[in-house]
């Protein structure tokens, strides 16, 4: 469902397909593993212990996949002696393919966290994380599921034309108030649905953030009706960055990548960090997989504060590990959402709500905005 998502929200570079670290073939069957004793630590693996071990991680290309790989993929091969594959983009229709067939050649994929929560369970496609190998003591809280933890985190905020308004608006009220800052809104406006301006019209409507859910749907299209007149709408991250480079949206609810990116290439806007939204990818093993103790030995390197720091700065997401320490100029440590000045103030979101409510909500989306 997030396929055009992804590959939208990447900020520097262009989608890449295949690319193998060593070899072509993702062959190799189980293989019994010794991770050593003593409790996982997050960005560490016993020397050598997956030796003739292949594994494939699944992602959605570009820069982000290519920070993956360099980040993590590459050091973790070296220290372990797997042999590290990747693949993609991802598609959900595969993942299900393989773990139905018995034959999944996708050890660890990357998937949108609203997917994988609806994948955790007896019935669903992804193994329980199996957190005896995988460290999630360092990661914020509430960003590990049952068989997911996050691949990276980002902010849904509401950026704004500092030209437009010399009085700057401070949050999702100003947002919905056409009369004090008229002006047209950019919003997502794809085949998609998901955490975003529902939880802002309620924020908006006076929710107090930790009662958002479960959503009073009623209540949000309620409010959304009173701006529906000023919405122009987006479809990929692409465009929201033309919107607020040419000055066609007033105020844009985006992914803070691409307000940096925006804000990076001289558009006159600025971020309202206030009660914006924490949004994040997951990490996981599906069902079926050959060697899943290597796979979440992959997963707990991944996790670890260098691995992160290293990713982030290739792609400007923000890192999962509360220690990670990213080597970035000022105005892209100010989009970090880790920043405390930022974390402090951003609202959570709830992946396992949307997965449980997400056809029921799509269709009621896409209907209101053709109505």
């Amino acid at each position: 469902m997030l396929q055009t998502q992804r590959s939208a929200s990447i900020i520097f570079g262009s989608i890449v397909t295949v690319v193998a670290l060593a070899g072509c073939s993702s062959g190799g069957g189980a293989v019994e593993v010794d991770l050593g004793s003593g409790p996982a630590v997050a960005g560490e693996v016993r020397q050598h212990a997956l030796e003739g071990v292949d594994l494939t991680l699944a992602s959605w290309g570009g820069i982000y996949q290519e920070g993956q790989v360099a980040a993590a993929s590459k050091p973790f091969m070296e220290a372990s002696g797997a042999r590290m594959l990747d693949d993609g983009p991802m598609e959900y229709a595969k993942i299900k393919a393989q773990v139905q067939s018995g034959n999944v050649t996708w050890d660890i994929v990357d998937t949108d966290a609203i997917w994988a929560a609806t994948q955790c369970g007896e019935d669903g496609l992804l193994m329980p994380l199996n957190t005896s190998i995988v460290d999630t003591s360092n990661i914020p809280e509430g960003l590990v599921g049952d068989c997911y933890v996050p691949a990276m985190q980002y902010g849904y905020v509401i950026m704004y034309n500092t030209e437009k308004y010399p009085v700057a608006p401070t949050g999702w009220s100003d947002f919905f108030d056409t009369v004090k800052f008229p002006g047209k809104r950019a919003i997502a406006g794809f085949e998609d649905v998901g955490p975003g301006v529902f939880e802002g019209a309620l924020l908006a409507d006076g929710v107090a953030a930790e009662e958002l859910y479960p959503l009073d749907m009623d209540r949000v299209y309620n409010r959304l009706d009173t701006i529906k007149s000023s919405l122009i709408y987006w479809k990929t991250g692409a465009e929201s960055t033309q919107m607020m480079e040419s000055g066609e949206a007033d105020m844009a609810l985006v992914w803070s990548g691409r307000g940096y990116e925006a804000v990076n290439n001289g558009a006159p806007y600025a971020p309202i960090w206030d009660e914006s939204l924490v949004i994040m990818d997951a990490l996981a093993v599906p069902r079926n997989a050959r060697n899943p103790d290597a796979a979440f030995a992959y997963i707990n390197y991944y996790l670890g504060a260098e691995q992160q720091a290293k990713l982030t700065e290739l792609t400007s997401y923000s890192p999962v590990h509360t220690g990670a320490q990213p080597q970035l100029d000022a105005l892209a440590r100010s989009f970090l959402i880790t920043n405390p000045e930022v974390a402090g103030v951003m609202v959570p979101t709830n992946a396992t709500w949307w997965g449980k409510n997400y056809d029921e909500q799509l269709t009621a989306w896409l209907e209101w905005m053709q109505s």
